[in-house]
């Protein structure tokens, strides 16, 4: 844990240094919500969504929206790379990053694409394309069959959409006894870094600075509280099969592109061809050896393949 956001006094910045309670919001923001981020926060439907809005604002809209455990900050290299070719909308989705969470601590994923709508509308975003990984993959396209009409193009980044078959561990153990009191007080880095290498394909790609930083925002109050209230919707709705139905995949009329790493060891590549079956004509690309978060862990070659698509 960066010295710039010890706890005091003494006693709880020793606590601190084991996992145990929340940094300060105003380090963290400090730290990774600098004015010359371009961060911003803007209130929508009882959460402060952090939003960094970015590239070049005479440029198509591209809206990125990140997944579990994830922050705003897991497409830098795409922003990098795509900012001479679009005006870029990144959020930090309720529940995760610096925005935190809800006093209603409702979760479910109709109340996530609600919020993103509203997030859009906030903003005057009438015409958008999407880019969604994970949690975010699923957001993106339930919104997209919500509003087709505002949706140019999407891409889907290892989403979920399917019965999952095998929940990670880290998000299964938010069911198991004690955790709902022990894990929102304490979660130890090593935990966090664990997460970190199972969803990288070769964790050798981990950059420095990035464990640091997802266990830090995973810090901010009440995101640990708000982490075990989402993971438990994933496991009930796993159990339930109701993360999402063939059927409800199959209304999508949007042109979209689906990217997976096929090393993915959170949602398994074995959806791609259920994604082939119900989406005609989607457009597929599968990296060897990469993990869940190809923007990531590949953050060059997977954002080049966004742009030939985007431009497409």
């Amino acid at each position: 844990m960066s010295a710039t956001l010890s706890l005091q006094p003494p006693l709880a910045e020793g606590l601190a240094r084991y996992g145990f309670g929340a940094l300060p919001l105003e380090a963290l923001v400090a730290r990774y919500a600098a004015p010359e981020s371009g961060s911003r926060f803007i209130e929508v439907d009882g959460f402060d969504i952090h939003y960094r809005d970015e590239g070049s604002r005479d440029k198509p809209v591209l809206v990125m929206v990140h997944g579990v455990m994830a922050s705003l900050h897991t497409w830098d290299g795409w922003v990098t790379a795509l900012a001479d070719h679009f005006r870029i909308i990144r959020l930090d989705v309720p529940g995760f990053g610096l925005t935190g969470g809800g006093r209603d601590r409702d979760y479910s994923g109709e109340r996530l694409v609600k919020v993103f709508g509203m997030f859009l509308d906030r903003l005057d975003l009438k015409q958008v394309s999407l880019a969604g990984n994970s949690l975010g993959g699923y957001i993106a396209w339930n919104y997209a069959l919500m509003q087709p009409h505002r949706v140019e193009r999407m891409i889907l980044v290892d989403p979920a959409g399917y019965y999952m078959q095998k929940v990670p561990l880290m998000i299964a153990s938010a069911v198991l006894p004690g955790a709902g009191v022990l894990m929102p007080m304490w979660m130890p880095r090593a935990l966090v870094a664990q997460g970190i290498k199972e969803v990288y394909g070769d964790p050798r790609k981990i950059q420095p600075g990035v464990i640091d930083r997802y266990y830090d925002i995973s810090r901010r109050p009440g995101n640990r509280r708000a982490m075990i209230d989402i993971f438990r919707v994933l496991v009930k709705a796993n159990r339930e099969e109701l993360t999402g139905t063939p059927n409800r995949v199959a209304e999508l009329k949007v042109p979209t592109m689906l990217m997976w790493g096929e090393r993915d060891r959170w949602i398994s590549p074995r959806h791609v061809p259920m994604w082939q079956r119900d989406v005609p004509g989607i457009e597929v690309k599968v990296y060897p050896g990469v993990g869940h978060i190809p923007m990531e862990e590949i953050p060059d070659e997977s954002a080049a393949d966004a742009l030939r698509f985007l431009h497409a």
